[in-house]
């Protein structure tokens, strides 16, 4: 309903600038025919100008404003999501255990799945925190030479572990990249952050099976990572939008949910290593190839 209701306030928006426009052509229209002195032409035109200058950049404020708001709701609901169902999950089990004798056997299996709506929770507090930290600037001092091959390969394997994954549901070519000491220069705690939201990411995206490729490759004067995985895609509209914070795609925040920071998150990260990144897809349940691209160290 919300998202109906914004819809027809920016229709608004747009009809009544558009009212406005036209009132402001009628009205220099008649200034003109009634005033044809150079300077009052002259003054004419200037007021015209920015008459619908101010309107156009008032229409583009309010729509941005209401399309902000918009994404910052999605971004509430989804965090009190993320944060409300491990909490009842761990208050349920809890509760059984206090009311009930169980076997040792259950009792592990409780606490098992307590541990994992543990780590579901930090997770998602973890993350709204990085989001926040990432945008802030960090002095380039204190950076050292990082061995991209290196931590790409423990990220692989921790991802592996996190997401219980198989060896050729999540592949890469670190182990060969390893060998050839493909360096950086950077913090290697945010860029291990940001590989593992891309696998995260990647993984999220799968929901009908893990196939992930990861491609680790040294270039003249960059280095490049892709991670490839043959989820759900995206559509060639928000190919450039999904690295805006809380921004998620009307036709994923159904199907699966989030908070839309993951991949703010690797970008604010890799620009501020001085590098870029991107995202390409076929389209919807097709894949998507996200590239990482950093300035390689210099000998």
């Amino acid at each position: 309903m919300q998202i109906i209701s914004r819809s027809k306030t920016i229709a608004f928006f747009i009809v009544l600038s558009s009212l406005l426009v036209a009132v402001a052509v009628a009205l220099n229209i008649t200034w003109i025919l009634h005033w044809r002195g150079a300077v009052q032409l002259a003054v004419g035109i200037i007021l015209f100008a920015l008459i619908i200058a101010g309107l156009i950049l008032n229409t583009i404020f309010l729509v941005r404003e209401i399309r902000r708001n918009e994404q910052q709701d999605s971004f509430v609901n989804a965090v009190t999501h993320e944060l409300r169902t491990p909490i009842a999950s761990i208050r349920l089990y809890l509760e059984t255990l206090q009311s009930r004798d169980v076997t040792e056997e259950k009792r592990q299996d409780f606490y098992r799945i307590m541990h994992q709506d543990t780590d579901r929770l930090m997770s998602s507090v973890d993350q709204v925190l990085r989001a926040a930290e990432t945008v802030q600037k960090r002095r380039k001092q204190h950076w050292t030479a990082v061995d991209m091959g290196t931590l790409v390969e423990e990220c692989v394997a921790a991802a592996r572990e996190r997401h219980h994954l198989a060896a050729d549901a999540l592949s890469s070519n670190t182990a060969a990249m390893r060998a050839q000491q493909v360096t950086v220069m950077g913090d290697v705690d945010e860029l291990r952050i940001a590989i593992s939201n891309l696998f995260d990411n990647a993984v999220k995206y799968s929901p009908q099976g893990v196939r992930i490729g990861v491609e680790l490759l040294s270039l003249p004067d960059e280095v490049q990572l892709r991670v490839m995985d043959q989820g759900i895609g995206i559509p060639p509209a928000d190919l450039k939008r999904i690295f805006k914070r809380f921004y998620r795609a009307a036709w994923v925040r159904t199907r699966i949910k989030g908070t839309g920071l993951g991949l703010f998150i690797v970008r604010a990260i890799v620009k501020k290593h001085g590098g870029s990144v991107t995202a390409d897809s076929p389209g919807e349940d097709k894949g998507t190839t996200i590239t990482v691209s950093l300035p390689a160290r210099q000998s």
